[in-house]
């Protein structure tokens, strides 16, 4: 559990430095276009010496279509990343305090872009998008039936007397051990 609550973390911290860094763009597009405009031209003997066309590079078209966009659609995309940052720290804080609340909150947030990730994956295959896919698919099964979260394997009833189960086995094998 803390290993996933320190993987959110890291992803909150990452989804806080890509709302910057759209707020930076959004704040200094002219200057921005500017230097592309500079030294993408520089590039494209490199470039072509290793067969790379830029002009059909994914990162030169989505730096195109966001010279495009306005101030006001920028800031609405910068406040989406930082929420999402916000609800990984969210996730990353219950998760770490292994609250049961931690719990379905990362069920429910991951599941919320399962539909996401499967429409990405109609639109083209990649190692990548089939592994993140499958992690996310596993961490939410795993959380639901490890921890027996929305009733599944008698729910938080059957959670709770296990757990208070093996905390008196503990206790007990420490005073069988302790008494020899």
């Amino acid at each position: 559990m803390r290993a996933l609550a320190v993987e959110r973390l890291l992803r909150a911290l990452v989804l806080f430095a890509g709302a910057f860094v759209i707020i930076r763009f959004r704040d200094d597009r002219g200057s921005i276009r500017g230097r592309v405009d500079a030294e993408l031209p520089l590039l494209r003997p490199l470039a072509d010496q290793i067969g790379w066309n830029i002009d059909d590079s994914k990162a030169v078209q989505w730096l195109d279509k966001a010279f495009v966009l306005s101030e006001t659609t920028l800031m609405w995309i910068a406040v989406a990343v930082t929420v999402y940052g916000l609800s990984q720290v969210i996730e990353a804080v219950g998760l770490w305090a292994m609250k049961r609340w931690g719990e379905y909150f990362a069920v429910v947030a991951t599941s919320a872009f399962l539909p996401l990730e499967i429409y990405e994956l109609t639109e083209r295959v990649t190692v990548l998008r089939v592994g993140l896919l499958a992690i996310n698919l596993a961490a939410v099964v795993w959380l639901i039936w490890s921890k027996r979260l929305f009733g599944v394997r008698g729910g938080a009833a059957a959670y709770h007397a296990e757990h208070s189960a093996e905390s008196l086995l503990t206790v007990e094998r420490a005073a069988v051990s302790g008494a020899r």
